[in-house]
């Protein structure tokens, strides 16, 4: 897939939502906030740090708060994508060009600057202790490459792995999951490198 370098790429890709993604960014440019593409979807940025992005999915579109935990949400508009694994990030999720409500998005997105202004924000915990999954670990021990490699990684790629593993429900798909990583792992790449910059 190509990467997206620009809004207008990504909008023209989402042709399912491209006339609402319009709507939203015309919101989002009304603001303060500079616009620009990280993780290949549209962000928009006070003093460079993140403040909200748009996104389109198969059912829905939206925008998600890179602080939305912060926000009051009166209106009961944001839900946590990843319960249990997202602390800070809230997504608004809207099925139809009818959900977008301007002047109440304009709401949500003035409190999220001016949180970021005052310098309000959740940060990552760290220092968590790296659980390498049962699957993972008898792999990396039964490939030897895999496993020094594994082992001289950041310990930020090595948890990416390891949750990307953890993550899988059923067991053959935890296994897939091992076979596609244990190449990238002895190439020395990160799990999401491909959306870093």
């Amino acid at each position: 897939m190509k990467r997206t370098r620009t809004v207008e790429d990504y909008i023209a890709r989402s042709k399912a939502w491209s006339g609402e993604l319009e709507q939203l960014r015309s919101i989002l440019q009304s603001t303060e906030l500079e616009e620009g593409v990280k993780w290949g979807a549209p962000c928009y940025m006070l003093d460079g740090k993140n403040i909200v992005g748009i996104g389109a999915f198969k059912s829905y579109f939206g925008l998600w708060f890179y602080q939305g935990a912060l926000l009051a949400d009166k209106s009961k508009k944001l839900v946590n994508a990843q319960e249990g694994k997202t602390r800070a990030m809230r997504q608004w999720r809207m099925h139809s060009a009818a959900d977008i409500r301007p002047r109440l998005i304009r709401s949500y997105v003035d409190e999220s600057i001016m949180h970021a202004k005052t310098g309000r924000e959740i940060t990552a915990q760290r220092g968590k202790p790296l659980v390498v999954p049962l699957a993972l670990k008898k792999a990396l021990a039964a490939d030897k490459g895999a496993g020094d490699a594994f082992r001289h990684m950041r310990p930020g790629l090595r948890r990416e792995y390891a949750d990307y593993i953890a993550d899988a429900k059923r067991d053959a798909t935890r296994q897939r999951r091992v076979d596609k990583v244990l190449p990238m792992i002895v190439r020395g790449v990160g799990l999401n490198d491909k959306y870093r910059r």
